[in-house]
This record gives C-alpha cells, structure tokens and sequence, in this order.
C-alpha cells in the first residue's frame, strides 16, 4: 500500500473548505459510465439518493460520489455537484435532457465551528472546480475540515481528524483507493489494536475499553448521533453493480478495522464503491480481490485521517 498511487485513471477528487466555520464539502467525480454500490451501517446516517445506487433499484451508473459536513443541511451540495456535472454533459441520459445521479452523504460537525457554517449548492459546485485527478489533498479540508474521533467525553476531549487516502493496485492490475473522512464516536485503531492518538483529556484513552468497564455512563453522556465515518472506494475493476454493491459491504469490514466501537446507533457509516471498468463481467477471483484490497486500504485511509 502507498499514498503515492493515484486514484485510477478519469477520478476527480475536489474539495470545498470553510477553514473559519470549519466544515466543506467534497466531491467524487466518476468516469463516464462508472457504476456504483453503497453500505449503509450506522445507526443515524444522513443520505441522499443511496436507494438509486442499491442493490435492487434499476439504475447502475453514478456520475460523483458527494460528501459534506454541516450535518443534514450539507445535502444541499450535491444540487451544485448535479449542476457542474449538467454543464459538464455527465448524467444519465434521458429523452428530456441528463440527469446526474449523486448519491451523497453527511458528517455532522456542527458542533466544531459555526453552527450557521453549512455547504451548500455554491459550495458543492465549487469542489467540482476544484477537482482533479492524483492523489487528492488530505486532513482537515472539504469535509473533513470540522471532524473529530474519541468522544465518549464530549468534543472538546476529541481527537481532531480529517479526510485520508490510500490505495493499492491488485495482482490483476486493478487499483483499488479509498477515500475517507473519519469522524467517528470512537477511536481510530492503529494495526496494533490501540488508539492512533489518546483522548485530549488523558483519560479512557481506548475508547471500546472504557465503555465495557461502566458500571453507568458517565456524568454527562455526550455521545450523540453526530458522528460518522464515510468512505468512498474508487476502482478500475471491470465490476457491475452488484459487484459494486459487495465492494462497499467488504470495505466496510476495513472500517470495522479502524474504528472501534463501530455501526453505534450514534454513528452514520456509510461506504460507496465506484468502478470504471469496461468490461464488466469479472469473474468471482477478480470481485474477491478487489473485496480484500478495498477493506484493507479503507482502514489505511482512515488512520491516514488522523495521522496526518
């Protein structure tokens, strides 16, 4: 694994940032033709259009992936995203004109900055400028500019985080990269079973470890459904949607690795898989290779998140 790989070919990453109100917005813009697959495992997320990208609904492709912070008013990015793709000509086509299909999700950091501080259309139409192919910028921009980890004692004894990157190209030839913005309600693990950084307070610095010791929850309980952790795997492996779909499911596992606890009724976690290739009939070896590597560079990025 690397950071130096890339995003496959024709994935565009931009972000937009509010470093005052600390929150943004990000967008993932997908190759033309691209399909999609989400898993949906929190307890509170906060989503737009993940039904059209489920393993039973009739459409495949996605046009962009959107993220943004603000909580649910950040949803409003993704009308901008749909308008910069219109422009674009990237959409589904239909007899009236295209229609990009956008799924997008959520992080609540209303709480870290300004409360008023909320992307919006403007602001989702503005990562869209700024995309663009390579490696994407990482830590606390777009929407990960007002996450946080470790908040079993409240936000201000967080662990600030942010967006991190990883990816990974397979025997086969594909790349399989992930990007992900970490603000989850527990701890970000390290691969030796410990917090990448301790609580600000020095206090229960293993999150997991310090709820299964409580006899009652402490005095006050902070934990809110305000937290989240989102990813979006990008991939140039020929898979159809229900590939996709079993993707999303295995990277999830990687978030399972990196974060613990994890799918809390107070977390909104949400994976997405795109995949470029054109060929789409890979077989059931080249699905289960790319289900690996995408688990294992979803929790790399993750941890990029807060170490950087």
């Amino acid at each position: 694994m690397s950071e130096a790989i890339p995003p496959p070919a024709g994935f565009r990453v931009g972000h937009w940032t509010d470093a005052a109100g600390r929150t943004g917005c990000t967008a993932v813009i997908a190759p033309e033709g691209a399909r999609g697959g989400v898993d949906v495992r929190g307890g509170g997320p906060g989503t737009r259009e993940t039904d059209v990208v489920g393993p039973l609904a009739g459409t495949a492709g996605v046009s962009a992936v959107a993220f943004a912070g603000g909580s649910a008013y950040g949803l409003a990015a993704a009308d901008g995203v749909m308008r910069w793709l219109e422009e674009h000509g990237l959409g589904y086509a239909t007899p009236a004109g295209l229609v990009p299909i956008v799924p997008a999700a959520i992080v609540y950091d209303l709480a870290e900055g300004d409360p008023g501080a909320r992307p919006d259309a403007e602001s989702g139409y503005a990562a869209c400028e700024d995309a663009g192919e390579g490696v994407p910028e990482r830590g606390q921009v777009g929407a990960g500019a007002g996450t946080a980890s470790s908040k079993l004692r409240g936000r201000e004894h967080a662990v600030a985080s942010g967006i991190g990157y990883a990816a990974r190209r397979g025997g086969g030839g594909a790349t399989v990269a992930a990007l992900a913005v970490a603000n989850p309600f527990g701890d970000v693990i390290g691969e030796d079973g410990r917090p990448l950084a301790p609580a600000a307070d020095g206090e229960g610095a293993h999150t997991a470890e310090a709820i299964a010791a409580m006899s009652e929850p402490p005095d006050p309980f902070k934990a809110q459904a305000g937290n989240t952790t989102l990813v979006c795997v990008m991939t140039d492996a020929p898979l159809d949607k229900a590939g996709c779909t079993r993707v999303a499911r295995a990277a999830a596992a990687g978030v399972a690795r990196a974060v613990e606890p994890v799918f809390s009724d107070v977390d909104g976690d949400v994976v997405f898989c795109l995949a470029s290739g054109t060929d789409r009939s890979a077989d059931r070896f080249t699905v289960l290779q790319v289900q690996t590597i995408a688990a294992s560079v979803t929790a790399a990025a993750i941890r990029d998140a807060v170490a950087r």
